[in-house]
């Protein structure tokens, strides 16, 4: 039965493509999708909350309805609508979707039109030139449709980190209480911190050869296994039912190090540590370090990379991208943590298209140990998120100040996530940006610009007196939207020369700065700040996964613009060039 979040959001995310593939009402088919996205982004599952007896009604856009709904699928594995839908409707219609290019709307047109339901039957339509006859389609956009077609068949399906997770954490509980298992770790990409993951790799250790068994026994039997691949006496895969494989691995107490070592990977990595040891007459496998037939190391990776003369490397830092030859001269990075973090720069209330108030926000942030939050809600230009004029902004400014009377351990910055426009020009006067202790900027439209004209975009933004924060630099939306061509060293550099910062946005959903532009802020000297882009009291959860992005970028606490105290944060984000 779906447990996660991403599954419930899965379910409504096809029953809105399906209403809105029969035509419905479009407020009803708005309200399953904000569902989904509200769903998909909670870090706190939903199901658990169930368990627990909570009121589902008090997550943030969920009424009574979509509670029930909720609580239908948890409890029973399906969502009767749902059911309904399908018989109404092709069963692979919604195959259609996964085509880039092809919404709803045009999926309606197509069905209706040609007839076509199946991926199959899109890929003859569009070989015949029947979908250029369509209105709204042409022939550009049947070749698109080829195209596309011909890449979905060849790419293997991948999941958001944070997606990922959920099922992780669940089996990493499931099986831990299993008799006789002694540690369960995940490794793999999952491990490295890698926006996305391709399958999951799970390392138990038991205390004996019995209970190495009864671990693949309860693996294979988990309640969300669609498929059994393969199970043996220490190593099983399964396909879980969202389509994600799994690999376990048993091993004893004394090879876990080196089978967490070689699991984790990355390939790259494994293989230059395993060149490196052969030049020193060794051998390194998943069940130790050794010389000739003799076991010198394996019991923990420190252990392994010690055998090869090297410091212990953090596994986000292991893609063979110059980290082996840093640890041999002893001087790789110490790497942020997620307790650096002293406050965070961006974040929404629902004075735009957040779901918590000020205060409740303010709270949250000291519950996390914040000691400040900057709020940041979208300026007038972005209508669909209630964007805030001038007015509504210093209306807020002053409920602020008032608030920030009252609060103790935490202080809240006057903010605002400001539209960069077209011409580089600010979405809201210098009068208004003048009241604000900090502006954070970012570009939500016009994201096909040329390279060169996105790039001068965004510097004539950077050189506007009041701009503080690039917020979520390259606009994309992972496996949604890719990023706008932008020429990011111009960018960094722009921002050492006018004394700004760049963010690197937490949100699972963007991950943006991507690793090496961090690494190269870093080289420029320019400080990244690590926000959580909060719409709810629940999203401080997803700094985790900014951290894993930061850490794969090379970043240390220095490094980062809000792991400074509230005094030296005003200093630097004060500065006048």
């Amino acid at each position: 039965m779906p447990k996660h979040n991403a599954d419930i959001a899965g379910i409504f995310e096809e029953i809105a493509d399906l209403l809105e593939i029969q035509g419905a009402n479009p407020f009803r088919i708005r309200a399953y999708r904000n569902a989904a996205r509200i769903l998909g982004e909670l870090p706190q599952e939903a199901s658990r909350l169930l368990e627990n007896g909570g009121d589902l009604t008090r997550l943030p856009g969920i009424g009574d309805d979509l509670a029930a709904k909720i609580k239908e699928i948890v409890t029973t594995g399906h969502c009767s609508l749902l059911d309904r839908l399908h018989t109404e409707l092709p069963p692979a219609i919604t195959d259609l979707l996964k085509i880039p290019g092809l919404g709803p709307k045009r999926v309606k047109a197509l069905y209706h039109d040609l007839d076509v339901q199946t991926l199959e039957q899109l890929y003859r339509a569009a070989r015949d030139g029947r979908i250029r006859t369509l209105p709204g389609f042409g022939e550009k956009t049947e070749n698109n449709i080829l195209q596309a077609i011909e890449v979905h068949a060849n790419q293997t399906q991948r999941f958001k980190l944070a997606v990922a997770a959920q099922y992780a954490d669940a089996l990493e509980r499931y099986l831990a209480v299993t008799p006789g298992v002694l540690k369960v770790t995940i490794a793999g990409s999952y491990r490295r911190m890698r926006e996305t993951v391709g399958d999951l790799d799970i390392l138990v250790t038991t205390s004996t050869s019995a209970a190495a068994r009864q671990v693949v026994q309860h693996f294979v039997g988990y309640d969300e296994v669609a498929d059994t691949l393969s199970a043996g006496t220490t190593r099983a895969s399964i396909i879980l039912k969202c389509g994600l494989q799994v690999d376990l691995r048993v091993v004893k107490e004394e090879s876990y190090g080196a089978a967490l070592h070689y699991l984790t990977g990355s390939k790259a990595h494994n293989i230059a540590i395993r060149v490196l040891a052969q030049k020193q007459g060794l051998k390194i496998n998943e069940y130790g370090v050794f010389r000739n037939d003799t076991r010198i190391a394996g019991e923990t990776e420190a252990s392994v990379y010690a055998a090869v003369g090297l410091a212990y490397i953090p596994p986000e830092l292991r893609e063979n991208r110059g980290e082996i030859a840093i640890a041999k001269s002893g001087k790789l990075p110490q790497l942020i943590e997620r307790k650096d973090l002293r406050g965070d720069l961006h974040v929404h209330t629902k004075a735009t298209d957040g779901h918590h108030s000020l205060r409740e926000m303010a709270l949250a942030g000291l519950s996390q140990g914040f000691e400040y939050l900057a709020i940041t809600e979208h300026s007038q230009r972005l209508t669909v998120a209630h964007g805030l004029d001038t007015a509504r902004l210093l209306a807020q400014c002053e409920a602020i100040d008032a608030l920030n009377e009252e609060l103790q351990g935490i202080t809240l910055l006057k903010s605002i996530e400001v539209d960069i426009l077209e011409d580089g020009r600010l979405d809201l006067p210098d009068s208004a940006l003048a009241r604000l202790d900090l502006v954070v900027a970012a570009v939500h439209s016009n994201f096909n610009l040329s390279r060169a004209k996105q790039t001068e975009r965004i510097v004539r933004a950077m050189q506007h007196p009041h701009f503080t924060l690039l917020a979520h630099p390259t606009g994309r939306l992972l496996q949604r939207r890719e990023p706008y061509d932008v020429d990011m060293l111009r960018i960094i550099r722009e921002a050492r020369q006018r004394g700004c910062f760049l963010e690197l946005n937490a949100h699972p959903e963007r991950l943006d700065l991507l690793d090496t532009h961090c690494q190269l802020a870093k080289e420029e000297g320019v400080l990244i700040s690590i926000n959580s882009d909060a719409h709810s009291i629940y999203d401080f959860a997803n700094l985790r996964f900014g951290i894993g992005q930061a850490r794969r970028g090379w970043l240390e606490k220095h490094d980062v613009l809000n792991t400074r105290p509230l005094t030296e944060l005003r200093s630097l984000i004060n500065r006048t060039i």
